[in-house]
């Protein structure tokens, strides 16, 4: 890695708002083992599963086996509450004035709110923020939305750099006032996958051998606007096609997507696989994967998916449009719109042609776009440059 010699002896401190498995969970794995191997002295600060009180997940166990030090901010959690935003900041600045970090990098908006102010008053020297897509984007009251632009433009300005992961974020990024010179954009770059082959996938997975399967790795929370995705579903079965959707992840939504699965008779069609450990090995069980969120970053699920050679039906949203050319190296819809992902699901299912298409065209982009090596490279750089 380039820029090894400029970490040795740093000490960083990640922090993140929630340990369950994701995306941004991912980021901050890749960022700390890149940090341990380069000889900077490394500590993760993160929440548990997003709900008040929540316990560790698999973030936290993930960074212990590779050795990394984790510190638990029981006060974090995902929605907001005034009292507990009180407590996880005075919790966090006691953390950072205890490990007097180098540099400070959150990877959350919650963190990143909490922990650019925290590292102002404790005088951290470089403050970096990574945005995962804008805060503000979020399915929410227009109040509530308004509450959070203010945070997010104020995280913005209490950071010394600001990372941001598509075009389009680091366009409407840039345009915020005394914000341009702080953005840097950096696309997610993909680690090397020991994909299964389909056949083990499948058999381990518990699917058919021969059927046809739509799948995705998502968490179950608004943002992922599953629930477009089990409404396709229910077309798709009127419209008599054969086929399973296979969901890994969990959530709070879980309860809310099986009530739908139920309201709509899907049971035998639709499965919730909950939390599986290394979900992108098993990528080549699926002959489409889609992505239908309303919110991302840079989903790097969308990266692993693309080289496991899968076809892909994906929101037209910034972030899967830095992967994704409609038509070209996949099929983009609107999000929340269940008719137009139907349709191009049963397109994809209809059209193997296609499918062999756009996922060859997929994987190709990737491996000339996405390097893991280059995103730390230029993330590291920003920890020492001005």
């Amino acid at each position: 890695m380039k820029n090894a010699a400029s970490i040795k002896g740093m000490k960083v401190l990640l922090v993140i708002t929630k340990s369950n498995w994701g995306g941004a969970q991912a980021y901050v794995k890749a960022l700390a083992t890149a940090l341990a191997r380069g000889d900077a002295e490394v500590a993760v600060a993160l929440g548990g599963d997003g709900a008040a009180d929540g316990a560790p997940g698999a973030l936290a166990e993930a960074l212990a086996k590779d050795g990394i030090r984790t510190i638990f901010i029981k006060s974090f959690m995902r929605d907001i509450s005034l009292f507990r935003e009180v407590k996880a900041f005075f919790e966090l600045l006691r953390v950072i004035v205890r490990e007097r970090p180098h540099v400070l990098h959150m990877s959350s908006s919650k963190a990143g709110g909490i922990g650019a102010l925290a590292g102002r008053l404790a005088r951290v020297p470089r403050i970096v923020f990574t945005s995962h897509g804008l805060a503000y984007d979020e399915s929410r009251a227009r109040f509530a939305r308004a509450l959070i632009a203010l945070a997010t433009w104020a995280t913005f300005l209490l950071s010394h750099r600001v990372i941001v992961l598509s075009v389009d974020t680091e366009r409407r990024a840039r345009s915020l006032p005394f914000c341009r010179s702080k953005i840097t954009l950096i696309y997610n770059g993909l680690a090397p996958v020991s994909y299964r082959a389909r056949a083990s996938a499948r058999a381990a997975l518990l699917l058919p051998e021969n059927g046809f399967c739509i799948g995705t790795i998502a968490e179950l929370t608004g943002n992922k606007a599953l629930s477009s995705l089990i409404e396709a579903a229910a077309l798709l079965k009127k419209r008599r096609c054969s086929f399973t959707l296979f969901i890994i992840g969990e959530g709070e939504e879980r309860e809310k997507l099986e009530a739908l699965i139920r309201a709509r008779h899907l049971e035998n069609i639709v499965r919730l696989a909950g939390f599986v450990p290394e979900a992108a090995t098993y990528l080549k069980a699926f002959d489409i994967f889609t992505l239908v969120s309303v919110k991302e970053g840079l989903p790097s699920v969308l990266l692993e998916a693309g080289t496991a050679g899968c076809a892909v039906v994906g929101s037209a949203i910034s972030g899967i449009t830095d992967i994704i050319q409609n038509e070209v190296s996949g099929l983009l819809v609107a999000p929340m719109q269940s008719v137009a992902i139907a349709d191009a699901l049963e397109r994809l299912m209809q059209n193997k042609q296609l499918q062999t298409t756009l996922g060859t065209k997929l994987k190709e982009n990737i491996s000339h776009t996405f390097s893991q090596g280059a995103m730390l490279s230029a993330t590291f750089s920003c920890y020492t440059k001005k």
